[in-house]
């Protein structure tokens, strides 16, 4: 054997165990059943596996709405579900799939509310960003397409520079770490990952106009592909501190030419609401609101 095959298996060797180390301290992840890395958090009966446990069904009818969680918490990362919507009249409801710290008053959170309409008109989704308990950051915007019809990619990626909401890889909100102007940026708690389907006919569509229409019930939306890609907590401290996690790369610390153009499409075309635009409730500007993308 040559000196030089035996650095080549020495390289080799030292790449598995790297590898293998990475495993342990970072999930990259998509479970082969969803009870894998998630758990029903409430009414399991209007939960339901399909194919095997590869993707699931979510049940609203007048008895209950339902929810899940991981069973871990994470600390930076990406995470991303396939998911398709109620179909038809799907007023008053909501589905949601969010990052919650959980915790009682300090609360992280990083929410898509996807909220129901009257069959014909379009869905919305809204997001919101928790940071030290201050939250009250909403954004409103139309899906260009019907989400009902087929299953459609959902993430969130969560950096110490900024989060960025995904739609098919478009991205349709950016929140900026602008801790340099006093404002809070959710880096120091990990966060869960649950979903929800439940009635919010009080405040959901229209502000609350339109409501649930029983008679088309029950509701389901479906999920699969279910995918987190972070730190683990509890885990090794310095993994989110880690600037060789791919999350904290320089590609996506900020975004590209096309996500930035896609971005401001969205905003352009697509938009109905957004906080930093609403002078009834802020007259003053919040200052994270000033710095565009």
């Amino acid at each position: 054997m040559t000196y030089s095959s035996r650095i080549s298996r020495k390289t080799i060797v030292n790449l598995f165990l790297i590898g293998f180390v990475t495993l342990l301290f970072v999930t990259n992840a998509k479970p082969t059943t969803f009870l894998q890395d998630f758990r029903v958090t409430w009414s399991d009966s209007h939960v339901k596996q399909l194919n095997g446990g590869m993707g699931i069904q979510l049940l609203l009818d007048q008895n209950s709405g339902c929810g899940f969680a991981s069973k871990s918490k994470y600390l930076f990362g990406r995470v991303s579900m396939k998911i398709k919507l109620i179909p038809g009249d799907s007023a008053g409801t909501v589905t949601a799939f969010y990052m919650n710290s959980d915790t009682d008053n300090v609360r992280d959170e990083l929410d898509f509310e996807f909220l129901g309409n009257r069959t014909g008109q379009p869905y919305s989704v809204q997001t919101n960003v928790y940071a030290h308990g201050k939250g009250d950051r909403e954004q409103r915007v139309n899906l260009w397409f019907d989400p009902a019809a087929d299953f459609h990619v959902y993430s969130i990626l969560w950096n110490h520079h900024h989060v960025v909401f995904s739609v098919d890889e478009v991205p349709i909100r950016v929140y900026k770490n602008n801790e340099a102007k006093g404002v809070p940026f959710p880096k120091f708690q990990p966060m869960g990952v649950f979903s929800t389907l439940w009635e919010a006919d009080d405040w959901a569509t229209r502000g609350g106009l339109e409501k649930i229409d029983w008679s088309k019930a029950p509701f389901y939306a479906y999920y699969k592909d279910f995918d987190i890609e972070g730190c683990p907590s509890p885990g090794p401290s310095s993994c989110a501190s880690n600037s060789a996690n791919w999350w904290e790369g320089t590609s996506y610390q900020q975004l590209d030419a096309l996500a930035a153009r896609r971005y401001k499409w969205v905003r352009m075309n697509h938009m109905v609401y957004d906080y930093c635009t609403d002078k009834h409730r802020y007259p003053v500007t919040p200052p994270e609101c000033m710095d565009g993308i």
